[in-house]
């Protein structure tokens, strides 16, 4: 708070009881993690609701973004990660990620450049064998051995195609090989189909590339 205060920055510290909720619901040697997230998720809706704020910036990372789509795909057999912009389900929050596509140690650096409070969170501390812990080591092995893997997960993030996949709701593949008045193009799949290599190449977000700023931004957690 006094940091935030020697700036002169407006700011509202909300405080709720969510830890004996989660240890209450919880069963014993479970993750606390996703409820948890739920349960701070929903009292960030409520204030902003109240407050008339329509934006909801959240300070997930690069890193995060790769460890999450790895979790869904490991232990939730999904292909899902976190979206730099997300529109809630009661479509009244937009929120936005504005450090998407920067690096974990990057922005540490930063931090510790210019001085920033760091605000540990050491409510589970002690869950070592946490699935995105796991996750985080195996992805810190990876860059390790290869540097640029992580940069390679998230690109592919955004270069998703779905006649190569296998989710009949996104491409009609029982129409391949039928008879056709037209040929069959590759692009009638989910939305407007799979762009084109050159209009791909146009719609893939460069990695400085941030959500810009505008009127309803008003809360910034991370």
């Amino acid at each position: 708070p006094e940091y935030l205060t020697s700036l002169g920055v407006n700011f509202t510290i909300l405080e709720q009881d969510t830890y004996s909720v989660v240890k209450r619901v919880v069963p014993e040697g479970k993750t606390l993690c996703s409820l948890c997230s739920r349960l701070r998720r929903g009292a960030l809706y409520t204030h902003a609701t109240l407050e008339g704020f329509t934006k909801i910036a959240l300070g997930h990372h690069r890193d995060d973004i790769a460890a999450t789509f790895l979790m869904n795909l490991f232990f939730h057999a999904k292909l899902a990660t976190m979206p730099p912009k997300l529109l809630s389900d009661d479509g009244k929050h937009v929120v936005i990620r504005p450090l998407a596509y920067c690096k974990e140690s990057d922005i540490a650096r930063y931090a510790q450049a210019r001085e920033f409070p760091i605000i540990p969170c050491n409510l589970c501390g002690s869950q070592e064998n946490l699935q995105r812990k796991q996750v985080g080591r195996l992805l810190a092995d990876w860059e390790r051995n290869a540097p640029g893997r992580v940069d390679q997960i998230v690109r592919a993030l955004g270069d998703v195609r779905p006649s190569q996949l296998a989710d009949r709701t996104l491409f009609d593949f029982h129409a391949l090989g039928k008879r056709h008045d037209a040929p069959l193009p590759d692009t009638h799949a989910w939305l407007a189909g799979e762009p084109s290599d050159e209009s791909r190449s146009a719609l893939l977000p460069l990695p400085k590339m941030l959500p810009q700023a505008d009127d309803g931004l008003g809360i910034l957690m991370s």
